[in-house]
């Protein structure tokens, strides 16, 4: 029987993967091959550390266009002036360090019939075996009005850096007695719980600072992940400062006017003083041109091997693949990204691959203290990754002193999650 997950163990889940995921030593002696990942995030950089350390002789090369990564996890802190950038910022010496080639381009091209790479600069690098892992992009074709120029004055913020920085600055220049509001799409979408984060410590930057103002949600669904915890959370904490729109009651957002800053729902137009538009999503951008995304916009995958269901030799990892009832979120990508490497080295070697088991965990803080968190256990059936038992989820009734911990959970979490990945 499998040990249930608990805080505690959820916090160390990425530590775990690591030895669950490791590759018997008869294989560290196969011949070298060639993998290429696209991406340099959470699931790419633990991929190819994973591949790295699993079999050294590997020619492993990241392909990731900027020098220092972001992590979106913990950015709605700084949105709320809790926390600086920097804080949020890694670099990939530590995987060069360990033998990976770090390409800092672009990928612009895949050609799966001869098995290459081509980057922004022209260079080219051949692949036995091609990891995609490129996070999301926007589909703004499913919200008219909104695009890239429209970014800069309803900022999304759903990428972190510049985005992040230019919502907490419209924050700040806001007059107390002022509307924030958050326009949240439909699922799939990266970390379905986060706006409702951003809302939360939104609204606690307004209580201190701004106490007349309010954070109005615009919601694409009717219900959401740790629902009841969340609104015990906004009615203890913010009173009436937070008020949610739901999909049932008008809250999709249909359109935007950029140059009026005004959101467009199916039962009324808002103009608020600061919007913060969250757009529909898809698999990043290079997915489609490697011909790994299907109608839906994402990729379909194997769950075992995560092997593309439409492209062979190529794998798609983290927020970009169809992954059934596994959450878009960095823990969830990060362990894909092991699973992944363990999967890549016995199939170089002619061998099957051991059936994945991955466990994911998601810390919300809603205010300084006070956090929560979900926690589950995912393995391959049928097509899809489905949750088994042994799943954690935080009491809605809870004293004060555990929701402290948890907040102090996170950040251990986030400690542990950006040195496994990226040292």
């Amino acid at each position: 029987m499998n040990a249930p997950v608990t805080r505690r163990n959820a916090v160390l889940g990425i530590t775990a993967a690591a030895t669950s995921f490791a590759v018997p030593s008869i294989l560290r002696a196969q011949s070298a091959g060639r993998i290429v990942v696209i991406g340099g995030g959470f699931g790419g950089a633990a991929c190819a550390r994973a591949l790295k350390r699993a079999q050294a002789g590997l020619q492993v090369t990241l392909i990731e266009p900027n020098k220092t990564f972001t992590s979106c996890p913990f950015s709605n802190e700084v949105v709320a002036g809790l926390r600086e950038i920097d804080a949020q910022q890694f670099g990939y010496d530590r995987l060069a360090a360990e033998g990976i080639t770090v390409a800092a381009q672009a990928a612009t091209a895949v050609d799966a019939q001869k098995r290459s790479v081509t980057a922004a600069d022209g260079a080219t690098f051949a692949y036995d075996r091609l990891v995609l892992s490129p996070g999301i992009d926007f589909h703004f074709e499913a919200l008219p009005g909104y695009d890239d120029a429209a970014s800069e004055k309803m900022p999304h913020a759903w990428k972190a850096g510049a985005q992040t920085l230019l919502l907490r600055r419209q924050l700040e220049a806001m007059a107390d007695g002022g509307t924030v509001a958050i326009a949240i799409p439909a699922n799939p979408s990266r970390c379905p719980p986060a706006p409702y984060e951003r809302a939360s410590l939104i609204a606690h930057y307004l209580k201190t600072n701004k106490p007349r103002s309010k954070v109005l949600v615009l919601d694409a669904k009717d219900g959401f992940s740790q629902q009841r915890l969340f609104e015990k959370a906004w009615k203890e904490l913010y009173g009436d400062m937070i008020e949610r729109v739901a999909l049932s009651q008008g809250g999709r957002v249909t359109s935007v006017d950029p140059a009026t800053r005004t959101i467009i729902t199916e039962f009324g137009n808002y103009t608020p003083d600061v919007a913060n538009v969250i757009p529909p999503q898809r698999a990043g951008r290079i997915a489609a041109i490697a011909g790994a995304t299907d109608a839906t916009g994402w990729c379909p995958i194997d769950p075992v091997t995560f092997e593309s269901k439409l492209v062979k030799n190529i794998h798609v990892i983290g927020d970009a693949c169809l992954g059934g009832g596994i959450p878009k979120s960095a823990s969830a990508a990060s362990g894909q990204g092991k699973a992944c490497a363990a999967a890549i080295v016995p199939l170089l070697a002619g061998r099957a691959p051991e059936m994945p088991r991955l466990t994911g965990v998601c810390y919300n803080t809603v205010a300084p203290g006070y956090g929560f968190s979900l926690a589950g256990n995912y393995q391959p059936k049928g097509d899809i990754f489905a949750e088994v038992e042994g799943g954690a989820t935080s009491p809605v009734d809870a004293p004060r002193e555990l929701r402290a911990r948890e907040a102090t959970e996170a950040e251990r979490w986030f400690q542990t999650i950006t040195a496994d990945t990226f040292g």
